[in-house]
């Protein structure tokens, strides 16, 4: 198989997996842990949840830049960046970038223990701001694949 194909072939499985993690967590996930009445129920759930799924995004997250890279390099499609026409590569790069950051570096380092922290303060504020958040990327990604898949394909 051509190494091309290989590449779009695990991109695609990335995004797919990153992807529809991140539509489970806001939609289904996050939605059922307001639910429970007490703050150290919520916690617990999200916290044993999104530890699980956190291992999957970095991995995915991974997968997903280093095959979005190597096809660029295959290609020599690195002039993508040089116009407006190709916003969607730049919307790809910055989800990308966003994701790296907030898993690899945010996440790990600050956003943990002030996530704790705000829950033991304002537990139902700081479950709607990360609902929020969630929401925020998740309409982000999507935007972008819309925008990459119309792209590439039409």
């Amino acid at each position: 198989m051509e190494p091309y194909i290989v590449g779009r072939v695990l991109h695609v499985l990335g995004v797919v997996l990153g992807i529809g993690g991140v539509a489970m967590v806001t939609t289904v996930l996050l939605p059922v842990s307001r639910s429970m009445k007490r703050p150290e129920e919520r916690v617990a759930f999200f916290e044993r949840i999104e530890s699980r799924f956190a291992w999957q995004a970095r991995f995915t997250t991974l997968l997903t830049g280093m095959t979005g890279f190597w096809m660029l390099y295959l290609i020599d499609g690195w002039f993508r960046y040089q116009g407006p026409g190709f916003w969607w590569i730049h919307a790809m790069t910055a989800v990308w970038i966003i994701f790296t950051l907030v898993l690899f570096v945010l996440e790990p380092l600050v956003l943990h223990r002030l996530f704790l922290k705000k829950v033991e303060q304002a537990p139902e504020k700081t479950f709607v701001v990360i609902l929020v958040m969630h929401w925020l990327l998740l309409t982000i990604t999507l935007v972008t694949v819309v925008g990459a898949v119309a792209g590439t394909h039409g």
